[in-house]
């Protein structure tokens, strides 16, 4: 898939996430959010869609993995998550909050990922294609006191 592809499918998960209150229909039932974060070096906002597993004991943790279905590299939003870890947009449904991350450390890495993959057999087929660790890392989501 070419940048421009790529670009022209975040642009439309993006805005049918937006306009179905989460969903997406390419990714069926999945647990989606919305990451917006700082670029590293351009210091622009970017927005990508991505699946997440919710913490199973604190309901403002959620989880994002940096697979890049398997490419040889971490993505780009990796990048700007661990240059700007703070303040980070998360969209899920069609609540808005702010966010700090945290990579996550081996062994747990290791546990979480593996149940993102027992979930999604897709994840285990993106680490089997490429020789990096896939990063895990941690949102702390802020909500407003109730």
């Amino acid at each position: 898939m070419t940048t421009q592809d790529r670009t022209d499918f975040n642009t439309r998960n993006i805005a049918e996430f937006r306009s179905s209150g989460g969903t997406v229909s390419s990714f069926g039932d999945a647990p989606l959010l919305l990451l917006t974060t700082i670029g590293s070096r351009s210091g622009e906002s970017r927005t990508s869609p991505m699946m997440y597993l919710a913490d199973e004991q604190d309901p403002d943790l959620v989880y994002v993995f940096a697979s890049a279905a398997g490419a040889d590299r971490d993505p780009a939003w990796f990048t700007n998550l661990t240059a700007h870890p703070t303040g980070i947009g998360v969209e899920i449904g069609r609540e808005t909050l702010t966010a700090d991350a945290a990579v996550v450390p081996e062994p747990q890495r290791t546990e979480i990922y593996a149940r993102q993959a027992e979930r999604y057999p897709g994840f285990a087929g993106y680490q089997a294609k490429t020789e990096r660790r896939i990063p895990v890392a941690a949102l702390s989501l802020r909500r407003a006191p109730r």
